[in-house]
This record gives C-alpha cells, sequence and structure tokens, in this order.
C-alpha cells in the first residue's frame, strides 16, 4: 500500500472520528443548555457554553491533522512546537482576557451572582446588569455603570445582598427619664406588638431596656424583616418606625432628645451686724 494510500485511509478514519466527537459534543451542548435554560432562561452562562464547544472542536480538528500528517511522515513534534510556541506568544499578549474570560466561567459556574442582583465587590454596590466574557457591568447607587474585570471580580470578596433570607433589624428608642415605670413598660409591649402585627417581620424578636443613656432611657428592639431586598426593608423599618411614633404619641410617651440639665446651688449667708 502507497503511502498516499495510507494517508487516504488515515484522512476517511479521521473525519468518521471527527463527525462522531461533533455529534456527541453538539449532543453535550444541548443537553447543557437546556439544563441552563430551565434554571435561568436568561443565564449568561448561555454565551459561554458554544464559545467552549467550538474551542473542544478545534482542539479534535487539531488532534486529527497532526494524526493524519504524522502518517505522512511528518514531525509532529516540531508541529506541537510551533503551535505551543505561537499559542505561549498569544496567551502572553491577551493575558488579561484569558484571565477574565476563566474569571467569567468562574463566576458563573459558582453561581456568584447573577442579573439583577445586588452585590458588593471591592467597595463598589450596586445591581449587576451585566456579566459577559471580560467584564461585569454593575449599576451603582448613584446611577453610575461600573465595569469591573471578571478576574479582579473572581478574586474579590463578593458580598451578594440578594441571595440574604432576611436582613437585620437593629433600633434603639430612647425615652425620657421623667417616664413612669408603668409607661416603660407600656413602650416595649407596644414594640412587641407592633412587630407581632407585622406580617414581615420574624417573630423571633427581641425587646428590652439596652441602658441608660445621658439623656434617655434606652429600649433596644433586635429582630429581622422577611426579605433580602434592600428597598423592601426600608419600606418595611419605615412602617415599624410609623407605627411605633404614633402608639408613643397616643400612649403619651416621650421620645428623649439630647438635653443638659444645669444645677446652680443657691448659698443663704446669714450676715451679722
Amino acid at each position: 500500500m502507497t503511502k498516499w494510500q495510507t494517508g487516504l485511509i488515515a484522512i476517511g478514519i479521521n473525519l468518521v472520528i471527527i463527525a462522531i466527537c461533533f455529534r456527541l459534543i453538539d449532543a453535550i451542548n444541548a443537553k447543557v443548555t437546556n439544563k441552563i435554560k430551565s434554571q435561568e432562561s436568561n443565564s449568561p452562562l448561555l454565551r459561554f457554553v458554544p464559545i467552549l464547544m467550538k474551542l473542544l472542536k478545534i482542539i479534535i480538528v487539531f488532534v486529527a491533522i497532526t494524526g493524519v500528517l504524522q502518517t505522512q511522515g511528518y514531525s509532529v513534534s516540531s508541529i506541537v512546537a510551533g503551535v505551543g510556541i505561537g499559542g505561549l506568544a498569544i496567551g502572553m499578549a491577551a493575558k488579561e482576557t484569558i484571565a477574565n474570560v476563566f474569571g467569567s466561567i468562574s463566576i458563573l459556574a459558582d453561581k456568584v451572582y447573577k442579573v439583577g442582583d445586588y452585590v458588593k465587590v471591592n467597595g463598589i454596590e450596586g445591581y449587576v446588569e451585566d456579566i459577559n466574557l471580560r467584564s461585569t457591568k454593575i449599576r451603582d447607587l448613584d446611577n453610575f455603570l461600573i465595569s469591573v474585570p471578571n478576574n479582579v471580580a473572581a478574586n474579590a470578596v463578593i458580598t451578594n445582598v440578594s441571595r440574604a433570607k432576611k436582613r437585620f433589624l437593629n433600633i434603639t428608642f430612647g425615652i425620657t427619664y421623667s417616664t413612669n415605670n408603668q409607661n416603660i413598660i407600656k413602650a416595649q409591649e407596644i414594640l412587641a406588638n407592633i412587630a407581632k402585627e407585622h406580617k414581615e417581620i420574624h417573630n423571633d424578636f427581641t425587646v428590652a431596656i439596652h441602658d441608660l443613656g445621658d439623656s434617655s432611657i434606652n429600649i433596644r428592639f433586635r429582630g429581622y424583616v422577611k426579605t433580602g431586598s434592600y428597598d423592601k426593608f426600608l419600606k418595611v423599618r419605615g412602617e415599624f418606625l410609623n407605627k411605633v411614633i404614633s402608639e408613643f404619641r397616643a400612649n403619651s410617651i416621650d421620645f428623649a432628645f439630647p438635653s443638659r440639665s444645669l444645677y446652680i446651688e443657691s448659698d443663704n449667708t446669714k450676715i451679722e451686724n
């Protein structure tokens, strides 16, 4: 059998293998894509899967070509070395880009955050608007759009506020020292009743006299709001405070304010002649 005939047979075998591998990759691609869509229809991960599958196909084709060339007497090691040197040069030039791509995959695979989540990354705080191959776009509270490189985000300490199942409500109410004992107890009962009646506040709260301040008796409320949303948390907190103010005023319980009492001692000196 001549050398070119051997080469044709090798090409035919490799084409069959490539076709089988491509079908297998396409099946895996469809399965993975459907699974991602079932969990999150607009997941940014859907952008990365086709790129990874194409990269895998390129690797398979490269391996097949080097196999055919080897049967024709070409030095595969020289080809691999040449490709390796070229790849190293490209890799050095695109080091940051490659790091960002792997950072993107890490963020999406670990499900650190998704579009719409409220996050804190390296001192940047806001809503995630987009996750692409290079960066994560965050809309901060001043409405500025900030681009964070994904290799930076992947190695940063990230706080995903949106994943919180509940938020801590910790408020101290200062009432005047002139408040009688009955109203001190009444103030604590008011706080407890308002929390029990509010459907968005967990029942595992604590109400107690916390300390005696310079100008107030301080009663502390500690509990949790049933939400991870900061906007909703502020709404519930505002409703709670509004109700407390109304109830305290209705029961003649006065809030304290910073004050200072000045005592002047009068000396009555008897002057004898």
